[in-house]
């Protein structure tokens, strides 16, 4: 199987040390001539020249460039390597409590391993996504961890990135076609799991609130609503799903539609949410339009929507941000084993 490029470049560096090509104290070609020879991008070439430091193989100084290290050498004493990394944390909003999590999680673990952050706020348009992670390359940031927007397909930056083995984790997200390195939440598991206790609880009338499915997350949790039903041997009523593009969430048109929706549909039970900001518009429906046969239909979601009495799916978010961190750490250190990691998630029924 054919190395990485970034493994094909240390693995060539290794033997010319080896051989006495490059000898201790020897001059290594630099980031720019490496990428130039290997027909590679900068940053490839830098985490290459970056994980043979981390071996003790070479030092780098700053100004001077890069050695063969010489063991015991004063210089060497004198001058440790500076390995101080920067890292770029890009998410897609800042306007829920999980969007704060995230960034407090992810600041919290990459300060403890010492790294430098850069942080961007894309405001869920692909336009400012694919200019701050171009941006943020020119800068010559080390690493990666991006949130994507929502949308129907992934910015070609995003892409790039991974295509070119550009230290990278996708948080919540993962790309189905190609391989890199994404943490998320068990969303298909984390539905499954609340659907079923709906059902359990005599509800099978149960809305379906949720944007369209424009990316892993939506479809996975759609999946999980399905497999509830499935597994009981139910019919799954698709003139229950409420599936909201993204034009009329992003407009503030999105309770308007689920008020619409769930009064042409006054038999329904129960009302899942796959996000919080849903679930709070149902609420605001149900409780203003007295809606529902006898009794108000029982709502939960995904993610607590700091709402009395409503069960929700809760995300070990904690967990999701240092494994995200993890994963990129391996990726500075040289190694490069794309595989996607999904966190476990608690079903709550407040009492």
């Amino acid at each position: 199987m054919e190395h990485p490029l970034y493994k094909q470049i240390q693995n060539d560096i290794r033997r010319r040390i080896r051989s006495g090509e490059l000898q201790a104290g020897a001059l290594v070609p630099s980031e720019k001539e490496l990428a130039q020879q290997y027909g590679v991008s900068q940053i490839t070439s830098k985490n290459a020249l970056n994980g043979l430091v981390e071996e003790g193989l070479i030092v780098r100084f700053r100004g001077k460039g890069t050695f063969v290290r010489e063991d015991g050498s004063p210089e060497v004493r004198e001058h440790p390597p500076v390995t101080k990394r920067t890292i770029a944390i890009i998410l897609p909003t800042m306007k829920t409590k999980i969007d704060q999590q995230l960034l407090d999680g992810l600041e919290r673990y990459c300060a403890g391993r010492g790294y430098d952050l850069l942080f961007r706020i894309t405001r869920e348009s692909p336009e400012e996504e694919s200019r701050t992670i171009e941006q943020f390359r020119e800068r010559g940031v080390d690493g990666f961890i991006i949130f994507p927007v929502e949308q129907e397909s992934y910015n070609t930056a995003i892409l790039r990135l991974s295509l070119d083995q550009v230290p990278l984790v996708l948080v919540d997200r993962f790309l189905k076609e190609i391989k890199t390195y994404s943490v998320s939440s068990d969303n298909y598991g984390g539905v499954r799991e609340a659907v079923s206790g709906l059902l359990a609880a005599g509800h099978t009338r149960i809305a379906y609130l949720s944007p369209e499915i424009t990316n892993s997350v939506t479809d996975e949790r759609a999946k999980g609503f399905e497999a509830a039903f499935m597994e009981q041997g139910l019919p799954i009523d698709k003139t229950l799903w409420c599936m909201l593009d993204l034009d009329t969430i992003g407009e503030g048109r999105g309770q308007r539609e689920i008020e619409r929706f769930l009064r042409a549909r006054r038999n329904v039970t129960a009302v899942f949410a796959v996000n919080a900001e849903l679930a709070r518009y149902a609420s605001n429906a149900i409780r203003e339009n007295g809606l529902g046969t006898g009794s108000s239909p029982q709502l939960a979601a995904f993610d607590d929507p700091d709402l009395e009495g409503v069960p929700y799916v809760h995300q070990q978010l904690d967990d999701v941000c240092r494994i995200a961190v993890d994963l990129l750490s391996e990726q500075l250190s040289g190694t490069f084993e794309p595989r996607r990691e999904v966190v476990p998630v608690r079903w709550i029924w407040p009492q």
